[in-house]
C-alpha cells in the first residue's frame, strides 16, 4: 500500500489541507476549508461586544472543521484508503495560543467564559499586547539580557509571553481558571493524540 501524509496549514482565514504521496513525493489533492468565524477582531461571538483595536481571536472550533472537513475531502478527492495514511503535519503561525483547562478544553468553550475576551485564542496578530512586549524589551536591555539578539533584538507583541503577562494583567481570574497557556499547533497535537507535548519549534517564541 502506497503511503501518504497529510500537511495542514491553519491559517488567517482558513485551513488548507494537501494530501501527498510518500513514495514519489506528487500532491494529490489538496482542499480549502474557510472558517465559519475568520478572524474575530470586531466583535466577540457570543456577546456582541465590540473588541479593543488590534486584537484578534480564533474560534478552535474552526481548527476543528479543517481536520474534520478537509482530511475527508482529500481522501475522497485522491479516491485512497484513509488507513494509508501515516503522517500529519500541523503548521500554525506563531503565536496563537489558548488558554485551557487541565483535559486540553479551551476555556471559551465553557459559557461561564464565553463572554470573557481573554478566554478565547489570540491569533498571531493579535497586537493589543504590544505595551507588554515594550516593557519585556525595556528590561531586557536594561539588564543587557543576550537572548534579545537571537531574536533579532526585540521581544514581539506577538509572541508568547506578552500575550500571557496581558492575559494576567487583564483578567485575573480566566489567568486563575487555566491549567495552561497552549500554542494552538501544540493544542492540536493535544486534540488529535489525548497528550500535551510541546514542540521546540514554538516554544522558541
Amino acid at each position: 500500500m502506497t503511503p501518504y501524509a497529510i500537511g495542514v496549514d491553519f491559517g488567517t482565514e482558513s485551513g488548507r489541507t494537501v494530501l501527498l504521496d510518500l513514495e514519489s513525493g506528487r500532491e494529490c489533492a489538496t482542499a480549502v476549508v474557510p472558517y465559519p468565524h475568520g478572524v474575530i477582531d470586531r466583535e466577540l461571538p457570543a456577546t456582541g461586544e465590540r473588541l479593543p483595536a488590534d486584537w484578534a481571536l480564533q474560534d478552535p472550533d474552526d481548527w476543528i472543521l479543517v481536520l474534520e472537513d478537509g482530511l475527508a475531502v482529500l481522501a475522497q478527492d485522491a479516491g485512497i484508503d484513509p488507513a494509508a495514511v501515516v503522517g500529519l503535519g500541523i503548521d500554525f503561525t506563531s503565536c496563537t495560543v489558548l488558554p485551557v483547562d487541565a483535559d486540553g478544553t479551551p476555556l471559551c468553550k465553557y459559557g461561564r467564559w464565553r463572554s470573557r475576551a481573554h478566554a478565547w485564542p489570540k491569533l498571531w496578530k493579535h497586537h493589543a499586547a504590544q505595551p507588554v512586549a515594550d516593557r519585556l524589551n525595556e528590561v531586557a536591555i536594561e539588564r543587557r539580557e543576550g537572548f534579545l539578539e537571537r531574536y533579532g533584538g526585540r521581544i514581539s507583541s506577538e509572541w508568547y509571553f506578552p500575550k500571557l503577562i496581558e492575559l494576567w494583567l487583564a483578567d485575573r481570574e480566566v489567568y486563575e481558571e487555566a491549567h495552561a497557556f497552549v500554542e494552538a499547533a501544540d493544542w492540536i497535537v493535544w486534540w488529535l493524540t489525548g497528550t500535551l507535548t510541546r514542540q521546540a519549534c514554538t516554544a522558541g517564541y
